[in-house]
């Protein structure tokens, strides 16, 4: 799948007149209505709104269609992602193919959407001459993106993000569920498998020869939180 799009350009949504917070709401796959900034207009936001909330307020936002919509993070899904990070710097160490990023890493995955997943590998091929831009936000998408599960995530964001990573080039997604203690191996959108704690978060042709029996990274949490 092509990564080539044009993503130097912030095109905005003009929003219907007729529509209504009910409407903006589904359009972004059902988020609570806490999340979704008025200011700026919906439908007018930018890369650079969504950088000032993060140097003022530490908040961090996404950017769907010139809308800014707060992430959510609780402090456990935050270990968790920790954990990950560190687990993917480790194998990086002696495959050094590409760069890990916290949630905290903008990414123009389209020309319309920016988002962060809580944990993303991008390989040095992606970026041009192999090299990392210096740029605020890059503009790529990461071979792999995971999304640890928050409470406050709903089905509807979590189907329209997983779209939105495939339709981008995504090759690889996890989405790691706390509370059930799963996790749902995406290779295409229609295509998953779930993996209870005995399973294994596998690289693939992604991150070769990486395994991860996911209780360890469960259990590595849990240490940390006690």
């Amino acid at each position: 799948m092509s990564t080539t799009a044009d993503l130097t350009a912030t095109p905005q949504l003009a929003l219907p007149r007729h529509w209504t917070l009910a409407d903006l709401q589904k359009h972004l796959g059902g988020v609570p209505s806490r999340r979704i900034r008025l200011f700026p207009q919906p439908g007018t936001a930018t890369e650079e709104d969504a950088l000032n909330i993060e140097a003022h307020e530490d908040r961090l936002c996404e950017l769907v269609d010139g809308i800014l919509v707060e992430k959510v993070m609780a402090s456990y899904e935050s270990m968790l992602a920790g954990a990950l990070i560190y687990l993917l710097h480790a194998y990086l160490d002696t495959a050094p193919i590409g760069a890990v990023f916290a949630p905290d890493g903008m990414l123009r995955i389209l020309p319309t959407k920016i988002r962060m997943p809580d944990v993303s590998f991008i390989s040095w091929e992606r970026f041009p001459g192999g090299k990392r831009p210096q740029a605020q936000v890059f503009r790529v998408a990461p071979d792999l993106a995971v999304e640890i599960i928050s409470k406050g995530n709903t089905k509807g964001e979590m189907d329209l993000k997983l779209r939105e990573y495939f339709e981008a080039g995504v090759r690889l997604v996890w989405y790691i569920d706390p509370r059930s203690r799963t996790a749902q191996i995406f290779t295409a959108v229609d295509q998953s498998t779930t993996i209870d704690e005995s399973g294994l978060l596998e690289g693939r042709d992604v991150l070769p020869a990486f395994q991860l029996r996911l209780g360890e990274l469960f259990a590595r949490a849990d240490r940390t939180a006690t």
